[in-house]
């Protein structure tokens, strides 16, 4: 009995919140703000019921604004509207904007407020943040991926600064777990659950490329490793190819020494991370993982054109994720994250192809020169390193 009861609690474990893969999703790929946010605003514009925001960095420059504006419509004709924002994330973005969208109707509230004279309120709470980026729409269609809702993500011919990311627009039934997802954190807020949309999903057709998606979500401290767990148990079982874009890299000692053990035994293992960061402590750490990476035969790209934000990996090139999750010891242990893992050739072929694309517009690290850097750029290195956990 107790061995059957170990089984069964291993097998629980090993799958992470969101439950198994569903079939028949259409997927497509979204690359910067530049596609993903004009698709974002036609759903919410076509949204007949409900519309599910859950926004790491929901700011009020000219790109919040548009999608305020966006929601207060769609409250004023009687959708429900429901908006998640993390207090840290958007801690720069002026409040006057989600009073605007709460006199609209829409239902707004933040994410654990850094509120010292609160009851319940800790320091160790304050690092508690929910690093989601989660659009849900009338039930039917869902995005997610590492692009927040602010004009660093925005083509720099509306103003933007072009930040290099990745989204994914997913139609189908997982846009369902795609909203059990999102109302786990709204229970956190106090908030309700309402009933699903009156009307069913419509279905997506039995007819083009269709795709089993999984939910990889970690919702507390129960289930904190699974995304990390998913990526390991990817990585380990790589025969071809590993191609990782992260722009926090920073994975622990047994994600590293997998990916290690991956080139070692001939598999094509490529990490594209960031050439130009907005964490400079992290871009430094990093660098510091380069040599044992090197060393073991893998191939490390910096891009330098803009800053780099794109958290995905694709492996063997049928298995691919998309999402907030970073490579690194907040999104394993502290944050709320979510990606998506996507089971399709197709889907794998075209994030091998973006890949590709970047590493070609990217700074190639060659191990002899790397080898020969400056004894004061390792000692910044490893400085950095140090404080690895709290980045």
């Amino acid at each position: 009995m107790k061995d059957r009861l170990g089984r069964l609690f291993q097998r629980r474990e090993r799958v992470p919140f969101g439950g198994n893969e569903v079939d028949g999703n259409r997927v497509t790929l979204l690359r910067d703000g530049e596609e993903c946010f004009p698709r974002m605003l036609d759903s919410i514009a076509n949204a007949r019921r409900e519309v599910l925001l859950e926004m790491y960095w929901f700011d009020s420059d000219r790109t919040g604004q548009l999608f305020a504006d966006a929601l207060i419509e769609r409250a004023q004709n009687g959708v429900r509207v429901l908006v998640s924002y993390d207090a840290v994330g958007s801690i720069g973005t002026n409040l006057e904007m989600f009073d605007r969208m709460r006199a609209a109707g829409c239902d707004v509230r933040e994410f654990n407020p850094v509120a010292p004279w609160r009851a319940r309120f800790s320091l160790w709470l304050i690092n508690r943040r929910d690093h989601r980026k989660i659009l849900i729409v009338d039930n039917r269609i869902a995005f997610t991926g590492g692009v927040n809702i602010c004009d660093l993500w925005a083509p720099e011919s509306q103003g933007g600064h072009a930040w290099r990311d990745e989204a994914v627009a997913v139609e189908g039934h997982i846009a369902e777990r795609m909203r059990e997802t999102f109302m786990t954190v709204w229970r956190m807020h106090g908030g309700t659950v309402p009933r699903l949309p009156t009307r069913p999903p419509p279905r997506v057709g039995d007819t083009g490329a269709l795709s089993r998606v999984q939910i990889l979500a970690n919702r507390g401290l129960r289930d904190k490793r699974s995304i990390r767990r998913v990526y390991l148990e990817q990585i380990r079982k790589a025969k071809v190819s590993v191609y990782i874009s992260n722009s926090y890299f920073l994975p622990d000692g047994v994600v590293r020494r997998a990916l290690i053990m991956a080139a070692r035994r001939g598999v094509d293992v490529r990490i594209l991370a960031a050439g130009k960061s907005d964490v400079m402590a992290v871009y430094y750490g990093t660098r510091n993982l380069y040599a044992s990476l090197l060393a073991s035969g893998a191939h490390i790209y910096e891009w330098t054109r803009t800053v780099f934000h794109s958290k995905t990996a694709v492996i063997d090139g049928e298995w691919s994720t998309i999402g907030s999750y970073n490579l690194d010891h907040r999104s394993w242990r502290l944050n709320l994250e979510l990606n998506l893992a996507i089971t399709d050739k197709a889907v794998g072929q075209a994030m091998i192809a973006r890949f590709h694309e970047d590493s070609a517009d990217a700074v190639r690290i060659d191990p002899i020169e790397w080898s020969a850097r400056p004894l004061g750029t390792r000692i910044l290195e490893r400085f950095f390193y140090l404080f690895r956990k709290f980045l």
